[in-house]
C-alpha cells in the first residue's frame, strides 16, 4: 500500500510540474496575443479555452481523488466526502470531455494520440458517470470500483510523460536530437497508448487483488 501511495504521489508531482511548464510556456503568448515558435506549444496557445479547461479541471480532480479514495477520510468526514465527490466528478467529467475534444481536433501525436484520447478519455468519463450512478443507487462497492478505474486512467497522464522522457532519451542516445525536447509525433502518440493501457490493466489488477475493496 505504501508503494502504491508513493507511486501515485510521484505521478501527481509529474502532472503538476508539466502543468506548470505549460502555463509558463503558453500564457505569456496567450495574454499578449502573440504566436509561439514552439511547434508543440502552438496548439495550446491557439486553443487556450479547450486546453486549459481540460488541464485545470483535470488537476483539481487528480488532487482531490486520492483523498476521496482514502478510507480514513471517508470514515471521519463522510459529509465532506459526499460533497467533495460531487465537485470532483463534475470536474473529472468536464476535463475528460475537453480532453477528447482537444485530442481529436489538435493531436500533436497524430492518429495514435487522437485514437487514444477518444478511447481512454471516453472510458474515463464513462467510469465517473457509472460511479455516480452507482452511489445514487446506494451501491457503494460498485461506486468505489468505478472510481478506482477512473483514477487509474486519470493519473496515467503522469506515466505518459515518463514514456515521453524515455523516447527523448532514446532519440538522444541514437543521435536523433531532441527537437525542442519532443519525442517525435509517432513517439508521443505511442506514449499515450503504452501509459494508459498500462494503467487500465493496473486498475483491473488492483481490483482483482482487493475484491473486498479494503485495500
Amino acid at each position: 500500500m505504501r508503494a502504491v501511495a508513493v507511486g501515485v504521489g510521484v505521478l501527481l508531482a509529474i502532472v503538476l510540474v508539466f502543468a506548470a511548464i505549460r502555463v509558463v510556456t503558453d500564457w505569456p503568448h496567450i495574454l499578449a496575443g502573440t504566436q509561439t515558435d514552439n511547434d508543440f506549444a502552438v496548439r495550446y496557445v491557439e486553443n487556450p479555452w479547450t486546453a486549459y479547461l481540460h488541464i485545470g479541471l483535470g488537476v483539481v480532480y487528480l488532487l482531490g481523488a486520492p483523498l476521496q479514495l482514502s478510507r480514513r477520510f471517508r470514515t471521519r468526514h463522510y459529509t465532506l466526502h459526499r460533497r467533495l465527490g460531487r465537485v470532483l466528478v463534475a470536474c473529472g467529467v468536464a476535463s475528460g470531455v475537453f480532453a477528447v475534444v482537444f485530442g481529436l481536433l489538435h493531436p500533436w501525436g497524430g492518429g495514435l494520440e487522437a485514437a487514444a484520447a477518444l478511447i481512454f478519455g471516453t472510458w474515463f468519463v464513462v467510469c465517473l458517470l457509472l460511479a455516480f450512478r452507482a452511489i445514487r443507487a446506494g451501491r457503494v462497492a460498485q461506486h468505489r470500483r468505478w472510481m478506482i478505474r477512473a483514477f487509474a486512467v486519470g493519473v496515467g497522464i503522469g506515466t505518459i510523460r515518463i514514456w515521453v522522457g524515455l523516447f527523448i532519451g532514446l532519440r538522444v542516445a541514437t543521435g536523433g536530437g531532441t527537437d525542442d525536447m519532443a519525442p517525435g509525433h509517432t513517439g508521443f502518440g505511442l506514449a499515450f497508448w503504452l501509459a494508459l493501457t498500462m494503467h487500465v490493466a493496473l486498475g483491473e489488477w488492483w481490483l482483482r487483488r482487493t475484491p473486498d475493496l479494503e485495500g
